[in-house]
């Protein structure tokens, strides 16, 4: 439905609509408010369920001198594939596993593309897939399996949402 431009300047034409999805304030890849996070926007596609953000990571995200820590990838790309769960039931969810598979080394610097798809949807587990790749390559790829949260821990993490104009709709289609 138009045109869309992250945070990091990646230019994307939409035909369907795309949602940024909400905050909390002190998660440590979205947090609004944490001062060492990475404050990651992520957005879905309404239509597909698929789950993207862009990141660029910093010097202080290596493991090596020029080289992305693996840790750091593998926690952006468990953000993106829990909420492409957390979408797909409308229920937040924890991670119950998570398998990553490396393929080229992250760069410092380099725009990540980070992007997470629904495998299975059951009631009690929902499986994921994500990939982040860097100028079209692929830099890691993963799965992962995720537990939707009870309704009572579910309606204590959908209170913790800081919401703004931006993602004022899907976080109303989360309450």
């Amino acid at each position: 439905m138009g045109d869309f431009t992250t945070a990091a300047g990646r230019h994307y034409a939409w035909e369907m609509a795309r949602l940024q999805l909400p905050r909390t304030q002190g998660c440590l890849v979205c947090g609004s408010d944490n001062p060492v996070g990475l404050k990651l926007t992520s957005f879905v596609d309404d239509a597909t369920g698929i789950v993207t953000a862009d990141f660029i990571p910093h010097q202080h995200h290596i493991g090596f001198t020029g080289v992305v820590h693996g840790g750091a990838l593998a926690t952006v790309l468990d953000e993106i594939m829990v909420w492409c769960a957390t979408w797909q039931g409308k229920r937040f969810c924890l991670a119950a596993e998570l398998n990553i598979r490396y393929r080229s080394p992250g760069r410092v610097g380099s725009l990540l593309h980070i992007e997470g798809r629904i495998v299975t949807a059951r009631s009690r587990l929902i499986t994921t897939t994500g990939t982040i790749h860097a100028g079209g390559i692929l830099i890691c790829e993963a799965s992962g399996k995720y537990m939707p949260l009870p309704d009572p821990e579910n309606q204590a993490f959908v209170a913790t949402l800081v919401t703004d104009p931006a993602s004022a709709e899907a976080a109303g289609r989360l309450a």
